[in-house]
């Protein structure tokens, strides 16, 4: 895999050039800026710019104008080669508060959907209702340590709008849900997100975040999805380095709280 043309494609398909509405997000390009919305209660931002040290302040203002009024938390996902290099420096100034650096980690697709052989008594199983997702965010809360209500909601408005769009599944230990993950399918792109693969502290170095892995790899491929990207915490980028997956940037949110 070429990591500089896959990023650039990444940066092309997913950011600059997401500008394909569905009924789960709409997205927008103004100037030097593309704007996601997700349908409430889902993630409003900024997820690419390209902004110069003359007009980046007045940019950042500008769309702190804009999405302020709607009373909404909202966040300006930063890539490592977004520019001006200082760009974190200004949000900060300009009032926002980062979060945790996270690494942008792709994968072939083709390469991940080998079956992965699970321990006696664990199976996956698809989550296809929205009793499903409860039981997802519920594993989401243990192995996370945090509220997963607003994500339910969510992939529940997901789940009845758009599901062509959500992948998601659960690891059970003898009938008892202890991991559980997503994958998010965005039309016309070759890009397949990887989300959550939280596993409950008692389950974990079991193979399960692997199968998770391998499972969604399978259904991407499926479905003609030829990269997985994932943003990996510190926690899944070894585990997703030992599988083959390129680290090809980090991105770091900053959060805006009106």
């Amino acid at each position: 895999m070429d990591n500089d043309k896959v990023l650039a494609l990444f940066d092309q398909q997913m950011r600059e050039g997401a500008t394909a509405d569905s009924p789960a997000a709409r997205v927008e390009r103004v100037g030097n800026v593309v704007r996601h919305f997700g349908a409430d209660p889902c993630w409003n931002g900024i997820i690419w710019s390209a902004l110069d040290e003359a007009g980046a302040d007045r940019e950042i203002a500008e769309q702190v104008r804009y999405f302020a009024p709607l009373g909404r938390e909202f966040e300006w996902k930063l890539y490592a080669h977004d520019t001006p290099g200082d760009l974190g420096e200004r949000l900060l100034a300009a009032g926002f508060t980062a979060e945790p650096t996270e690494a942008l980690m792709v994968a072939e697709s083709a390469e991940q959907a080998h079956e992965v052989a699970l321990a006696d008594g664990i199976e996956l199983v698809p989550v296809t209702d929205e009793a499903g997702i409860d039981l997802l965010a519920a594993v989401h809360e243990q192995a996370f340590g945090t509220d997963s209500s607003r994500l339910a909601r969510a992939m529940k408005h997901q789940l009845a709008e758009a599901p062509d769009t959500l992948v998601a599944v659960l690891a059970t230990a003898h009938g008892v849900p202890v991991s559980a993950a997503r994958m998010e399918l965005i039309p016309g792109t070759q890009f397949a997100g990887l989300w959550g693969g939280g596993t409950a502290e008692a389950w974990r170095g079991k193979g399960i975040y692997r199968a998770l892995v391998s499972y969604r790899a399978r259904i991407a491929a499926e479905r003609g999805y030829r990269y997985l990207q994932v943003d990996a915490s510190d926690d899944s980028r070894p585990i997703l380095g030992r599988l083959g997956f390129a680290r090809l940037s980090t991105t770091t949110p900053y959060l805006y709280q009106p």
